[in-house]
């Protein structure tokens, strides 16, 4: 045992060394050099992906490291801080299902099911799992994702590695199963004066990676569509909104269209809003304005009381300024094992929740929607397949599915694409089947 032990300990000791060299060696020019390159595979028909308009798309967080997944980045949004996966480490409050995953795809924690086995996660670096959930959005009748680029990531090598291989991940998956994706670059934590790293990112996926020329690569307008979120929030944020308007410039100059992620009360200038009109003059050189709502809303009587109050003049001033109007929906919230908030904050009520945003987007005008998030379990935000057979124990405490079926978030969310278009009758009442 003493022997097996130390075999081990030396194991371990051989991956951080590897690790540390890793780290050591790898140079920003390397990174751009071995993970963007332009698409060279066969693109199935699908979606039209030449407008943003009557399609349901999802954000695609695809942030999720692993250790072991070749990332070299250990757990990363699976847990608080460094460490294991494991009973108080835990930043999720939703459990992925990873009953479909390959072998190779599943990473076991220290969190134990209720029949004694070890719990899985998977990786967002494993290609085979990313292109299966562009599969399960084909199957399910959503259209597409916008695929999240932290900013702040970009600046370490192993950070732009990540977010370059999980977007060349979702390129894979969007042209094999003919959906649409777009990049969609998130501000947060971004410094002051900073806001040329954005430029520089944008203009090595055009020249390098050549993601606009992509069949998959969602349009609007004409032209292909970037979206820039976190524009005019009021919650002290380092870069101003003159950078972000001298952002949005540069990307009309390059040829795009840009949709712009704003506050839920950017046309009052109030509440979650800064109160500074620049940030209309901004929405008013963008394409596409879409309100940030997660955590706004908690029952369906909220949703269509806002749907009422405030979507439908949001969407008439939009209208106004020639800007579409893509409201956000989502499922419902929980961060009660990141913050230790109140868990379990915004019930789904087994779909309720989610269906009335559909219907109260759809009766208030809109013509496109935005699902938050595809699978985002740090929030308890996620609609892809999510499991009941959660990890149990002692002080450990995550969200179930009310019993449902895996799918049944998607089911929804595909059904919510057919309300859109028309296909299906306006009825406060869900669905059943897809």
């Amino acid at each position: 045992m003493e022997l097996k032990q130390r075999f081990l300990s030396l194991a371990v000791v051989s991956v951080l060394i590897t690790a540390s060299a890793f780290a050591a060696e790898l140079t920003r020019d390397e990174v751009l050099n071995s993970t963007l390159h332009p698409f060279t595979g066969v693109s199935a028909r699908g979606v039209d992906t030449t407008t943003l308009s009557n399609k349901v798309m999802c954000g695609y967080q695809g942030w999720f490291n692993a250790e072991g997944d070749g990332a070299e980045r250990g757990w990363v949004h699976w847990t608080k801080r460094r460490g294991p996966m494991g009973p108080g480490n835990a930043k999720v409050d939703l459990w992925p299902d990873v009953s479909e995953l390959g072998a190779e795809e599943r990473f076991a924690t220290e969190f134990k099911r209720a029949d004694g086995k070890a719990a899985e996660v998977f990786s967002s670096f494993k290609e085979t799992t990313v292109v299966r959930h562009f599969q399960w959005m084909r199957d399910y009748g959503i259209d597409g994702a916008f695929v999240q680029r932290f900013i702040v990531d970009l600046g370490s090598p192993r950070g732009l590695r990540h977010n370059n291989v999980v977007l060349d991940h979702c390129r894979e998956g969007a042209n094999k199963f003919g959906r649409a994706y777009a990049v969609m670059y998130d501000l947060s934590g971004l410094g002051v004066n900073r806001i040329d790293e954005v430029m520089e990112d944008w203009r090595a996926l055009r020249t390098r990676m050549k993601i606009t020329e992509d069949p998959a690569y969602l349009k609007h307008r004409g032209r292909p569509l970037v979206t820039v979120w976190g524009v005019g929030f009021n919650d002290n944020r380092r870069y101003s909104l003159a950078e972000c308007k001298r952002l949005v410039e540069f990307l009309k100059a390059d040829g795009c269209s840009v949709m712009l992620g704003v506050p839920t009360y950017f046309r009052e200038l109030s509440r979650d809003t800064m109160n500074d009109p620049q940030l209309h003059e901004i929405i008013a050189l963008a394409d596409v304005v879409s309100p940030w709502m997660v955590g706004r809303l908690r029952t369906p009587t909220d949703v269509k009381r806002h749907s009422e109050n405030v979507w439908k003049s949001d969407l008439a001033w939009s209208a106004e300024r020639k800007v579409d109007f893509l409201p956000v929906v989502y499922p419902g919230f929980s961060w009660f094992n990141m913050q230790g908030r109140q868990f379990n904050s915004i019930p789904r009520l087994k779909g309720e929740f989610f269906w009335s945003q559909f219907v109260a987007a759809k009766r208030a005008g809109a013509s496109m929607i935005y699902v938050a998030m595809f699978d985002e379990v740090d929030e308890g935000t996620a609609i892809f397949k999510c499991t009941n057979d959660i990890p149990v124990g002692e002080g450990v405490q995550f969200l179930d599915l009310e019993g449902l079926p895996s799918d049944h978030y998607l089911r929804l969310a595909g059904n919510g694409a057919k309300l859109l278009r028309g296909e299906i009758p306006v009825n406060d009442e869900m669905p059943k089947g897809k």
